[in-house]
Formats: C-alpha cells, sequence, structure tokens
C-alpha cells in the first residue's frame, strides 16, 4: 500500500509530519500542537491511526493530551523520556512497528537529549531534532560525541532516504555552512535555491540523504576541505573533534 507524506507547520518553525495511506489512515509524528492535526483530519477525512514522537520537548509533544482526549484509543509511541508527555507505548533502539501495512525501524539518537530516537520506513527518515537539512540538533542533554555517532548511523541509511526534520532551519544551517566553506560550489548553489524557496514562503523539506551528504557540514568531517579548516589544530584530528567544533561555532550564532 502506497503512502503519502504531508508536511504540516506548527508554532513558529516547527513541522509535524503525517503518512496517509490510501485508505486515509495517518500516521502522525511530533505533533508539536494539536490544532494543525485536527484541522487537517476534518479537511481530508483522515482516521488517526498512530501518534509518533521522538524526544520530550514540548514543541514536539505539545499537542499529544488534546489529540488522544479527542482519540482515546490511539497509541502514542515513543522514548521512555516522552512516558510523561503522553506515550502510551514505550520503543526504544532495535525496536520495530507495524503501521499502515510498512515497517518502521527505531534508531537511538542520543544528543539533542538522552533519549532521543527517530523512525525509519524507507524511504522515510523521521529525524526529529537530531538531524536537520544543512545542519543537527543542539547538545541540551547529551554530548558531541553521542550526536555525531548518531549522525553517523543516520548516515548510513540509503541515499535516497528522505529527511523528515522538524523544523525549518534549512536557510539558517546554509548560511553557517557558506560561512564556513565560501568557496563551496555545491553549498553555494543550494543556499541559493533555499533562499528562493522561502522568500516565497515555501517548505525547503524532506531533502534526501544524497543531498545532505553534499551541503551538510555535520556530515563533511572527513572530507579535505572540512579538515583543512582545522589543520592547525592538533586537538581537532578526529572527524567526531571536527564535529563537535563545528557545533560549538554554529551555537556562537
Amino acid at each position: 500500500m502506497s503512502l503519502t507524506l504531508t508536511a504540516l507547520p506548527a508554532l513558529d518553525d516547527n513541522y509535524i509530519w503525517a503518512l496517509i495511506d490510501d485508505n486515509n489512515r495517518a500516521i502522525i509524528v511530533d505533533p508539536g500542537e494539536a490544532q494543525p492535526v485536527l484541522d487537517a483530519i476534518a479537511q481530508h477525512r483522515w482516521e488517526l491511526d498512530a501518534i509518533l514522537l521522538t524526544h520530550h520537548h514540548a514543541d514536539h509533544t505539545g499537542g499529544v493530551k488534546l489529540l488522544t482526549d479527542r482519540y482515546p484509543a490511539i497509541p502514542v509511541y515513543g522514548p521512555q523520556e516522552t512516558l510523561k508527555k503522553g506515550a502510551t507505548q514505550h520503543v526504544e533502539d532495535g525496536d520495530s512497528l507495524e503501521l499502515l501495512g510498512h515497517s518502521f525501524s527505531v534508531i537511538a539518537t542520543p544528543g539533542h537529549t538522552l533519549g532521543h530516537i527517530v523512525y525509519y520506513a524507507k524511504p522515510y527518515l523521521f529525524c526529529g531534532d537530531t538531524l536537520f537539512s544543512g545542519g543537527c540538533g543542539r547538545l541540551f542533554e547529551g554530548t558531541a560525541d553521542q550526536m555525531f555517532l548518531a549522525l553517523t548511523r543516520l548516515n548510513q541509511l540509503p541515499k535516497e532516504t528522505l529527511v523528515c526534520c522538524a523544523h525549518e532551519y534549512t536557510l539558517s544551517n546554509l548560511n553557517f555552512a557558506h560561512r564556513t566553506l565560501p568557496q563551496d560550489s555545491m553549498i553555494n548553489e543550494y543556499r541559493n535555491k533555499v533562499k528562493k524557496l522561502r522568500e516565497n514562503a515555501q517548505i525547503t523539506l524532506p531533502t534526501t540523504l544524497e543531498t545532505e551528504r553534499l551541503i551538510n557540514l555535520f556530515l563533511m568531517t572527513e572530507r579535505p576541505e572540512v579538515i583543512a579548516l582545522f589543520e592547525d589544530n592538533p586537538t581537532l584530528s578526529t572527524p567526531a573533534q571536527r564535529f563537535a567544533e563545528l557545533r560549538r561555532l554554529k551555537d556562537q550564532g
């Protein structure tokens, strides 16, 4: 059975992702607020099948209570840290969910939060605040090493993987990438494309893992041009160390 992917804008810059099958059954990912989901259900006559949560932050879980009040039989899957935010089914690394006739693999990606997970059902990757287009999540609870390993795991997925991240951060991320590698033609070209999309209030997602490997500095720490940025600093000699430094520089703005 085929699936249709839809992004529902929410809050300031969030996206709530929806996967809908041919029978109009829908899976909702990270509902930071309920109203966009309720509006879409009413407009398209979706039948809510399940809710998936990647981590506990309110901009990913804030709509769960209202949705489950309205649809009390709907399972809400999430990591341990989301059980107090409305999750009813605890899932963890290595688990597999059968939803809408498709298998969803659960992958642990600590870093942004300690319990952060993502869901992968080929070709869809619902990665919350771990991987962004052109960037990665801030390290609110975890370490740079944890996030580096999480991104390394995700980077092993097929190149055609659709990266469904939860925020419209692409232009900001590419501005940082451009400042860091101003001569990189792929980053410049993609940044210009994204600028035009945003000028027209268009979404920049999903992206593909193939594209991210070319324009996302945080996946490029073994590339010669990134190595060259830090070649005079012996403490930044490994990919993980270079990743940590890039994350630090991005945090500085």
